[in-house]
């Protein structure tokens, strides 16, 4: 369950294991936030600093050196690894932590992984972890023993404040923040989709007297757009006297402890990619969790002491039971791209890409030509595969005149990353715009 110690004990129990002598423990984070937080706390466990026998990768930092024994990566940096050398000869065992999140990259870093050991690596250890899987499944899948830890938890109260009629849904949160400092000691920490919601529950929150005991409370946000040091802030515990309200999107869902937090106020929502036809990409749509979701957000209040999670749903609602696999959902040219780049388009998959989707980027990629008619990899593919960009992002990049290439990164970066943009101009769809901003900065 949450708090069993899956991401920060099971890679330092393995730090000795015979088996794993001079080779690396691999461990998979779905998020750079939280690959950065476990490599911390594992390395204070050992009283070494981030970099020594703890570190990280992620995409643009990297903490490691030549006495690093656990590594903590983003999903994307195993499939680098795995297409640069299958056979991956410095690495002992690799963990999928979080697996029930079901990102693209980490189905298929565990299916090539699978691979791997099967054909080049049998001494090549995996494990996969999760508090909410399908563990007989994923057992079956793996052809693996299945282990449950307890853990240490307390009972979390479940609780489904009733919304008023008209009343906008911030206000409804606003209202479940008063009810939840009310009734219960410590933090809050509240779900919310994306970084738009948090700051309109932000201006909720900092426009009215909140307050606690004649005391002012402490307001923080939690989501990937912030500075490192802001997200420091709001993984310190509260100072003494003080209470906060932390309001995060799902990336405090799990791997990341917040202490001191006893209330949790899940709105019930998250952004997750879909395939959009229209345009041909994928795209982050604002759907209802799973019930796997729900119980991993109430979780986190059952850390430290006994707790209370307030759903603003009704109770009489019904969730999936667990979150749909990406693979299923977004579109995949970048996915086949990837296995045609291994050389096999047969892999051990959980779950196999739809029929329809995986037509479609193969159409897609032969149409870029990034395969051949007989749908091998091109030379142009092999080109287009190390961009770390959708395919077709990378073949405008490759195929500009030499004066325009500059031009092409930067609206290919424009395209592919977050709207640098604030305020009124974040809803401005001209690039045009943005492109000056990114001159001027």
């Amino acid at each position: 369950p949450p708090g069993a110690g899956k991401t920060t004990r099971v890679p330092l129990a393995l730090l000795d294991a015979p088996r794993l002598a001079g080779k690396k423990r691999l461990m998979l984070e779905p998020r750079r936030m939280a690959s950065r937080a476990a490599a911390s706390f594992m390395a204070a466990q050992l009283g070494e600093s981030v970099g020594e026998r703890v570190g990280y990768r992620i995409r643009f930092e990297s903490r490691v050196s030549a006495a690093t024994r656990i590594e903590v990566v983003t999903e994307g940096i195993l499939t680098r690894m795995l297409q640069d050398n299958p056979e991956l000869p410095d690495i002992g065992a690799i963990l999928f932590d979080e697996f029930h999140e079901r990102h693209l990259h980490g189905d298929l870093g565990a299916a090539l992984s699978l691979e791997t050991q099967a054909t080049l690596r049998a001494d090549l250890r995996l494990v996969i972890m999760s508090a909410t899987l399908d563990g007989a499944r994923i057992a079956n899948w793996f052809d693996a023993p299945r282990i449950t830890s307890a853990g240490r938890s307390f009972p979390v109260r479940i609780e489904h404040p009733p919304a008023r009629a008209n009343e906008d849904w911030a206000f409804q949160v606003r209202r479940a923040v008063e009810i939840a400092l009310a009734e219960n000691d410590g933090d809050a920490l509240v779900f919310l989709p994306g970084k738009r919601e948090i700051e309109k529950v932000r201006g909720v929150l900092d426009s009215g007297s909140l307050s606690w005991n004649g005391k002012a409370v402490t307001v923080l946000a939690l989501h990937g757009e912030l500075s490192l040091d802001e997200q420091q802030a709001a993984l310190r515990a509260a100072a003494d006297g003080e209470r906060r309200i932390v309001l995060a999107t799902n990336v405090a869902e799990s791997s990341l402890t917040l202490p001191g937090v006893r209330v949790v106020i899940d709105l019930g929502q998250a952004r997750e990619p879909r395939f959009d036809p229209g345009s041909g990409f994928s795209r982050l749509e604002t759907v209802k969790i799973s019930q796997a979701s729900a119980d991993q957000r109430a979780g986190r209040a059952g850390r430290v002491d006994p707790g209370t999670c307030y759903r603003l749903w009704p109770q009489s609602g019904r969730l999936d039971a667990a979150r749909t696999p990406e693979i299923a959902q977004v579109e995949l040219a970048p996915l086949l791209l990837e296995m045609a780049g291994w050389g096999s388009d047969q892999l051990d998959w959980l779950d196999a890409p739809p029929a329809g989707a995986w037509a479609q980027a193969s159409e897609l990629l032969v149409r870029l030509g990034a395969l051949d008619d007989d749908r091998r990899i091109s030379p142009l593919g092999h080109e287009l595969l190390k961009f770390g960009a959708h395919p077709r992002l990378a073949a405008a990049v490759l195929r500009s005149s030499p004066e325009q290439r500059s031009l092409a990164c930067d609206l290919v970066a424009l395209i592919e990353a977050r709207n640098p943009l604030r305020g009124a101009n974040a809803r401005d769809d001209d690039f045009r715009t943005r492109h000056r901003a990114l001159d001027a900065w």
